[in-house]
């Protein structure tokens, strides 16, 4: 059975790192604009080197998991129903407001803070979780979410806007080349040059450690006075329903055979919200809410995942 060491090994590290970005930002060591900065480079160069990396050296046998993605999918879709149900119906608030928070519920950080948890719990099957997380959350739960905040107001986004939006946001989106670029050289057996593939290593092992820093430097100055009662349900939802919904997905739904890939899509469920939640609830004026619900997210996460990597650890049930 893994010890409390074992675990704060795993964990401790991560959330160390988010620490270290957050008291360097705090004490003026970088400025919190400089975040930004790092988090261009993590999604623009460092992830995609990651993500082809992860795909290129496997075959496709290896990458393409049906029972992930459907489960996955399964799960998150779950999550954004019972979200936007709790939120429109129950609460009586707005489309947009309902939207924000289903998506600080079931939309997690997969990229800065899922990917190094499962390569220090998983090792190597860590980049095939990240892909195909990417591709479910780019393509099905992000677009869905925001289609259903531009409903709000009169705003009633067609289907085909929608989808053309998302077209335009998957091209422009570099992670994505990533997985496109590394599922293609795993289907042709291409093997790049030794200079060429040492650098796309560099990149690949600069995202971990700095992807952490930007989301504790980005955590500097964000607030919770007064939006305690929603950030609860938000926290509530997102670290304790949504990994028991994924739970009972993977349970009695959709068995995922791979032991690694079945604990990494549990691990996902509980994984604190996406790193550009608040900037995509900025749009409706649901910015401060979703910055406290991150803020509080992120830090209640480290005892939360801490938890669930023991009893994922532990001799099976």
């Amino acid at each position: 059975m893994a010890s409390a060491i074992d675990i704060l090994g795993i964990t401790g590290p991560i959330y160390l790192a988010i620490a270290l970005g957050y008291l360097c930002t705090r004490q003026g060591l970088f400025a919190k604009g400089d975040m930004q900065v790092f988090g261009k480079f993590t999604i623009n160069l460092a992830l995609p080197a990651l993500l082809f990396n992860a795909l290129s050296q496997r075959s496709v046998s290896e990458i393409l998991n049906p029972a992930y993605l459907l489960a996955y999918a399964l799960g998150a879709m779950v999550m954004i129903g019972s979200g936007l149900f709790w939120a429109r119906k129950i609460k009586g608030h707005s489309w947009s407001y309902s939207s924000m928070m289903a998506m600080g519920m079931s939309c997690p950080n997969s990229g800065f803070v899922g990917y190094p948890i499962l390569l220090l719990s998983f090792g190597p099957v860590a980049g095939v979780a990240l892909a195909l997380n990417m591709v479910v959350e780019n393509l099905l739960m992000i677009p869905l979410l925001l289609a259903v905040a531009d409903s709000d107001g009169g705003q009633h986004t067609r289907w085909n806007s929608v989808l053309w939006q998302t077209l335009k946001n998957l091209i422009q989106n570099p992670m994505i080349w990533g997985i496109a670029g590394g599922f293609l050289f795993s289907l042709s057996g291409w093997a790049m040059p030794a200079a060429l593939g040492r650098t796309v290593n560099l990149f690949a092992q600069a995202s971990a450690a700095l992807s952490l820093f930007v989301i504790g430097g980005s955590l500097v100055a964000l607030k919770v006075e007064g939006l305690q009662g929603t950030v609860t349900q938000i926290v509530v939802g997102k670290l304790l329903i949504s990994p028991l919904v994924m739970w009972g997905v993977v349970a009695w739904v959709v068995p995922i055979a791979d032991p690694a890939l079945r604990s990494a899509v549990l691990l996902t469920g509980a994984l604190p919200m996406l790193g550009i939640y608040t900037i995509l609830s900025q749009r409706h004026g649901h910015g401060a809410v979703s910055a406290a619900a991150l803020l509080v997210t992120t830090v209640l996460s480290f005892f939360t995942l801490s938890g669930l990597l023991w009893v994922l650890q532990s001799p099976p049930l």
